[in-house]
């Protein structure tokens, strides 16, 4: 007969059709019934085990399903010849590497791309990118989603790859509002954030060996993103006035990656006199220039310049945006902007990623934006922020004097700060000893592809748009500890020689 294993009283499978089936499937895999032997019939074992026939049926039936058994009407159920899901223990659990990847999964798994780690528990951190839950505009949203919601059409189904024409046409006249770009309804695609948008761009427009120019520093993200396609990185030198335009004569790229409103991790702002010179460069070359406009709506101690996509001679400009600096993060919505002639292949290339961005949160978007609640929003965000930035560099000054130059002040949502006599050697003591005392900082040097280049000294990407003011005053006082600490176990002077 069945040898079932004995089980605990309060087992969670018992004697049900679930255990039983369990049971006997571990059997037949461990061959302690070999292929083509006969089972008890299911009163037999009913009797045997103290349970229903039908629960025992159910069990031979799941059995029979997988496989695992044969069933004929008048006989009893037999092992299958060939069983399904026969492979032994040991192989189902081992992990391994797997059998083989394609080109992309091998320069992803080569490649390590580093991964936030929550920091619920520090008193303050100065991570760029996130944002206060406070400033979101929740009841506004709630709204809209509820309208969204109750709103719904007759029937559900796919909708536009590219995005709600509603939203759509929403965003051409914000866009020409706020940024004074001037495109159609049929070039604006919603995206899922602006990460997909640097991927779409990526696929479609680069192969393996092409080359691409990118900012050096820059953002991490994106220069990964293009270098899964195998294409290569021409890093270009940015300064005062954004990147180096005229280094880009002897660069073989099809595409140039630039943060011309405000450079990332740098923050400067590209001058007029380079944009007109990086965009004779894409006509000459026949390039495509992949403008990320991340969080250009904070501007503080400057005029706005319009974006390169917004200025003469802009056919091959493709304009990144988002509302992840405006409203959350969390809401994973973003647009781009593209040239004429690549809407179709845009197009094709949603609908094949994932069919469209979210729908309902498309529609409480267009609602917000048509009704000016977004732009008031942006405005009270930009006060707000504006705080937090004044208060950041009124304390940098109290706490740490000529120690520190900060860069990148005049716009956007983080600032550079330069430790003038802390060389680089010295980032992990401070972070660490910094994490210890409830202050997340995050070094310049990731944002480098040179990162043992010899900078002068340890510089620190703070972002400030999560803190209130009385967190950035408290992160600030716990930073100078964690600096004196660290300075107190290494000769600064002699390292920065």
């Amino acid at each position: 007969m069945v040898q079932l294993p004995p089980r605990k009283q309060n087992s969670s499978s018992g004697l049900g059709a679930r255990g039983i089936y369990e049971d006997l499937r571990e059997q037949i895999v461990a061959e302690v019934y070999g292929r083509g032997d006969v089972l008890p019939s299911a009163r037999a074992l009913a009797v045997e085990l103290g349970v229903s026939r039908t629960t025992v049926t159910s069990a031979y039936e799941q059995l029979a399903a997988e496989g695992f058994v044969v069933i004929r009407h008048g006989a009893r159920p037999r092992v299958a010849i060939k069983i399904a899901h026969s492979e032994p223990r040991e192989v189902l659990h081992t992990a391994g590497e797997p059998h083989s990847l394609s080109a992309f999964g091998e320069r992803l798994r080569s490649r390590a791309i580093p991964m936030r780690v929550p920091s619920e528990k520090l008193v303050a951190d100065f991570r760029y990118g996130d944002m206060s839950a406070f400033d979101f505009p929740t009841l506004a949203w709630r709204k809209a989603m509820n309208d969204a919601a109750l709103g719904r059409p007759p029937k559900l189904s796919y909708g536009e790859p590219c995005g709600l024409i509603r939203l759509r046409t929403a965003l051409q006249g914000y866009l020409w509002r706020a940024r004074s770009i001037r495109c159609e309804v049929g070039e604006i695609v919603i995206v899922n954030g602006s990460q997909q948008g640097l991927d779409l761009c990526a696929r479609l427009l680069l192969d393996e060996g092409d080359g691409f120019a990118i900012e050096e520093p820059c953002y991490p993200m994106a220069r990964s993103v293009f270098e899964m396609t195998g294409a290569i990185a021409a890093p270009v030198e940015v300064d005062a006035e954004g990147i180096r335009a005229d280094l880009l004569a002897d660069v073989g790229a099809r595409l140039a990656y630039v943060t011309p409103s405000h450079q990332f991790p740098l923050g400067s702002v590209m001058s007029m006199g380079r944009r007109q010179q990086l965009l004779r460069w894409a006509e000459e070359k026949r390039a495509y220039i992949v403008e990320d406009d991340y969080d250009s709506e904070y501007r503080f101690d400057m005029n706005p310049i319009p974006p390169l996509r917004a200025l003469g001679g802009a056919s091959n400009v493709i304009y990144i945006g988002t509302v992840s600096k405006t409203l959350s993060p969390t809401l994973r919505i973003g647009y781009v902007v593209i040239p004429r002639v690549l809407q179709e292949v845009f197009s094709q290339a949603k609908r094949l990623t994932d069919r469209h961005a979210p729908m309902l949160e498309q529609e409480a978007l267009a609602t917000l934006v048509e009704t000016g609640v977004y732009e008031s929003h942006v405005r009270k965000a930009r006060r707000q922020n504006a705080r937090r930035r004044a208060t950041l560099l009124d304390a940098l000054h109290a706490e740490f004097r000529d120690l520190v130059r900060v860069e990148g002040a005049e716009a956007g949502l983080h600032v550079v700060v330069w430790f003038r006599d802390m060389p680089p050697s010295m980032a992990t003591s401070f972070i660490e000893r910094a994490a210890s005392l409830g202050v997340g900082i995050y070094s310049i040097s990731p944002h480098y592809f040179d990162q043992t280049l010899d900078r002068r000294c340890l510089g620190l990407v703070m972002g400030y748009a999560s803190l209130t003011e009385s967190q950035i005053h408290r992160g600030l006082k716990l930073l100078r500890r964690a600096y004196e600490d660290a300075v107190s176990c290494c000769d600064v002077s002699v390292a920065v020689r």
